[in-house]
């Protein structure tokens, strides 16, 4: 594990694997650079992948206050350190993070987001709601919250409340109203973007996923988009690993 320092002084821990052109993975909610590991070891046969813990998770740091530009400056930090301009891929709010630095001119070599979480209803006060929650200690609370919004049936939340793996769920209840933000603004301005876009969407998700992908391929002067047959937002990787081969190598 290295560390490196965002804009704003706070250290962001990454590592990386592999050997061939640089690929930095971004992660959604509930997830941190482990969650990346089963993804990177398939994609280090090709790439040099770098995997790293966005603010308040892991062992990164977090900063006093949350802003979009900061989680962008974290990625144009850790993408310093793979040598600028690498290869990106984000999913879920980890591909909004990756959207939002592309806008604001952070170097790229070519971009792949799988169903960023624009058109879901999200609010700022709902982000309000669960930075309350986690700061008075309702850390279950704000993850189930948040689950109830994303469109989780309630019988699974119970399923996975009463399982071993709920605690370290509730763990990210601080960053949970990061994600929230990210989902709340508009799709950044991409006509600025020079570099290869793909936005990638699965065919058994909600609609606006499909929509938001159309948009976002659209949005980009290099863009365009694609619909994955018989995927969810949790996108299976034999099926994801090809495609970004493909746009990334091809």
């Amino acid at each position: 594990m290295e560390k490196v320092r965002s804009a704003d002084g706070v250290l962001i821990a990454y590592e990386q694997s592999g050997g061939g052109p640089a690929l930095i993975l971004v992660t959604g909610a509930f997830n941190d650079r482990a969650s990346s590991r089963p993804l990177a070891s398939v994609l280090a046969a090709d790439f040099t992948v770098y995997v790293y813990d966005r603010r308040g998770r892991g062992d990164s740091e977090d900063g006093d206050s949350y802003a979009i530009d900061r989680e962008a400056a974290d990625l144009a930090a850790v993408a310093a350190e793979a040598g600028g301009s690498p290869l990106i891929y984000g999913h879920s709010s980890g591909a909004s993070i990756a959207l939002e630095a592309a806008a604001r001119g952070v170097g790229m070599r070519a971009l792949a987001v799988y169903e960023p979480p624009y058109g879901t209803n999200s609010t700022f006060a709902l982000a309000d709601e669960l930075e309350q929650l986690a700061a008075t200690g309702e850390g279950s609370a704000a993850a189930e919250r948040f689950m109830r919004h994303a469109g989780t049936p309630p019988a699974m939340i119970e399923q996975m409340k009463s399982g071993p793996y709920w605690p370290h769920m509730t763990g990210y209840a601080r960053t949970l109203p990061y994600d929230i933000r990210l989902a709340s603004v508009p799709i950044p301005g991409l006509s600025q973007v020079a570099s290869p876009v793909l936005a990638l969407a699965g065919s058994a998700s909600p609609a606006a996923a499909g929509d938001g992908a159309e948009a976002i391929g659209a949005g980009a002067p290099n863009g365009r988009s694609l619909v994955l047959p018989e995927q969810t937002h949790a996108v299976a990787t034999e099926v994801i690993v090809p495609v970004l081969k493909e746009f990334f190598l091809g």
